[in-house]
């Protein structure tokens, strides 16, 4: 099984999404597509985002 086909197609573009308002919120600007022009730092502001934001929603989940 290939490791960049979706097992849920809606999966994708709610990632995406996720991954678009991480990125807004720490200040990069990510286009639809290609981002191979992010610098290392904007690159992992914005990972470093999206795992903060799953944490938090883990967490509040426990709750």
């Amino acid at each position: 099984m290939s490791s960049n086909k979706s097992v849920v197609p809606s999966a994708r573009e709610a990632l995406n999404k996720f991954k678009m308002e991480a990125a807004n919120e720490v200040g990069v600007n990510l286009k639809q597509g290609y981002n191979g022009d992010l610098t290392s730092k904007q690159a992992g502001s914005v990972g470093g985002q999206m795992v903060k934001k799953m944490i938090e929603a883990y967490e509040n989940g426990m709750k």
